[in-house]
């Protein structure tokens, strides 16, 4: 209080005065226990508390799953979660069974254009799958836990592998547009700031309290996506490289370009990397790849933008490709139970 005291002394000299925040006489053992719910009613907690803390239930999930267990026919084994652009892989599926996200129990819903809002079950190559036409983001508000909810739920369903896909912008200086990349491991920008789906009390149910991510993305799916990708005979190669997570919605300054580049990273965008730390933590499989959409400016003298329609046109531009990809690729991945 001393220091406070001399610093407004000094400030009145030239004038200042005190307002009655400055006023306060609380001291820090007056300081009051506030309990979450009576805190879900101020502004503060509703934008720090919640969006830090998971406010669903291991029953939560576990009624979302038996729901959708219960409306359809279909076990999925895999789930694979579409970026921007790329729903149409729905349409691979057989006897597909759509839901709105808006009829599913405790499900966000999606905000972004390119983003349905469905989610698809049905049979890829007669393999029962759940695809997520729609993904959630930080950028639309949705707290941690909430972009991450439909990995639990499809964990609660059975599912043993996740596949995540996504829109991004190149870093590699190889990289074109239209390329895409393997993901090889990720970088998770947000984490370092505290901003982590797993971040609150720990469910031992859904896995351990300090998950390793060293092995985020599984080898051997990597494997055999090279080895899909050349029953495709493309000219281009399947780049493979590290996805950079920024919480967006806008693009990248060029001085962050390059500073993501000097860190080590391939492409950059603002998603997939929540989902893959809480599958990890579930214990699923991941493979991941990113279609590139444009190449990040990273020099001053480049007047090119970014901008979201380019992604969406690039996302339609390789949708046949990607179709065909993941196609062959559910062929040829063997479910855990199978591989061992």
């Amino acid at each position: 209080m001393e220091m406070r005291s001399l610093l407004l002394a000094g400030a009145s000299s030239w004038g200042y005065k005190a307002g009655p925040r400055d006023q306060c006489t609380n001291s820090v053992d007056q300081t009051l226990t506030v309990s979450p719910a009576e805190r879900k009613g101020l502004d503060f907690g509703a934008a720090v508390g919640d969006t830090m803390e998971n406010e669903f239930t291991y029953e939560d999930y576990q009624r979302t799953a038996e729901w959708l267990l219960s409306q359809t026919t279909h076990k999925p084994e895999v789930a694979v979660i579409c970026g921007s652009g790329l729903g149409g892989l729905t349409a691979k599926l057989t006897k597909a069974q759509i839901f709105d996200y808006s009829d599913i129990p405790n499900f966000p819903q999606s905000t972004v254009q390119g983003h349905a809002g469905r989610l698809v079950f049905g049979l890829l190559n007669e393999r029962p799958c759940v695809m997520m036409q729609g993904r959630f983001h930080m950028y639309e508000g949705y707290s941690l836990s909430k972009v991450t909810f439909p990995v639990r739920v499809f964990h609660l369903m059975g599912v043993k592998t996740l596949v995540v896909t996504n829109a991004a912008g190149g870093l590699n200086s190889k990289f074109e547009v239209g390329d895409i990349m393997l993901i090889r491991d990720h970088i998770n920008l947000p984490g370092f700031s505290g901003q982590n789906p797993l971040r609150g009390p720990n469910d031992e149910r859904f896995g351990v309290r300090f998950p390793a991510m060293s092995d985020a993305y599984d080898r051997t799916m990597r494997q055999k996506a090279f080895m899909a990708w050349k029953q495709m005979g493309e000219q281009r190669e399947l780049q493979e490289g590290t996805y950079v997570m920024l919480a967006g919605p806008n693009f990248e300054t060029v001085a962050e370009s390059c500073l993501l580049h000097k860190l080590g990273a391939d492409a950059v965008g603002m998603s997939t990397v929540p989902e893959v730390i809480v599958a990890r933590h579930c214990g699923l499989r991941v493979l991941g790849f990113s279609l590139i959409t444009n190449k990040v400016v990273m020099d001053y003298e480049n007047r090119e933008k970014a901008d979201h329609k380019e992604v969406l046109e690039a996302g339609k531009a390789a949708a046949q490709k990607l179709e065909q990809f993941v196609s062959l690729l559910m062929e040829s991945i063997q479910l855990p139970e199978q591989a061992s």
